[in-house]
């Protein structure tokens, strides 16, 4: 059938030997032409033959001479032999017809088959997908988790580290009490120098009142003699 299309294809080369019409038309001729086994142009049809051979054995037959058995006999070999001519490429035909039918049904299995396949094959896709989306989880976060080992293991050991917090909380409360102490000296400085301060004060005043005293006292000393001498100097004169 499909030869058969493609022969009716060639529009141009078969027009002048056949005249194809439509896809229906050219189907019911082929399939004419394999019953009657006229599949050519060339001689006479193998069933119009089948059909004269039968035709000449039955007149033979039916003739009322006694003298015809081996006429008879010769064309009923011959049509016997027409019959075995006509009958292979049948048996040919069908042949290739069950052959054409069991490669049809294996290729429907394989098809089944492949379409099975290609189900499966999408199922165990889309379940290595998941399983594909589950790995780049784990993987994460076992990234994430040796990220935070590393960062852990980078860290000193924790009896360490209150051993370190230990040392340094008594180092403050050393450096709390030096401040403490350094504090009370501190002030204690402070009053001393104030204390200091103040007897420098008093004594530079003691000082300045001595030193004013004495100047007072000398200049009194002075104007005593002075007034003295005149005394002495008008007595004289007298």
């Amino acid at each position: 059938m499909i030869k058969g299309r493609r022969v009716a294809g060639r529009g141009e080369e078969m027009s002048a030997n056949y005249a194809f019409g439509t896809f229906a038309e050219d189907e019911v001729i082929i399939k004419q032409r394999l019953l009657t086994r006229t599949t050519t142009t060339r001689g006479e049809p193998p069933l119009k033959k089948l059909q004269k051979r039968f035709t000449t054995f039955a007149t033979e037959i039916e003739k009322d001479s006694e003298n015809n058995f081996a006429d008879c006999e010769k064309f009923y070999k011959a049509f016997l032999q027409e019959m075995m001519t006509f009958e292979l490429p049948l048996l040919k035909s069908k042949a290739v017809v069950d052959a054409n039918v069991r490669e049809k049904e294996s290729f429907n299995e394989l098809q089944e088959e492949i379409k099975s396949q290609i189900c499966q094959a999408k199922s165990d896709i889309e379940e290595l997908k998941k399983q594909l989306e589950k790995s780049r989880v784990e993987r994460r976060h076992k990234e994430e988790c040796e990220a935070v080992r590393k960062l852990v293991a980078s860290w000193p050991p924790r009896s360490e580290t209150e051993k370190l917090i230990a040392d340094l909380e008594a180092e403050i409360a050393d450096l709390e009490a030096e401040e403490a102490s350094c504090v009370r000296m501190l002030d204690l400085r402070r009053k001393q120098f104030s204390l200091l301060l103040h007897v420098v004060e008093e004594l530079q005043n003691t000082i300045i009142e001595d030193e004013q005293r004495n100047l007072g006292d000398d200049q009194k000393l002075s104007s005593e003699e002075l007034s003295g001498g005149v005394g002495s100097d008008a007595m004289a004169v007298d």
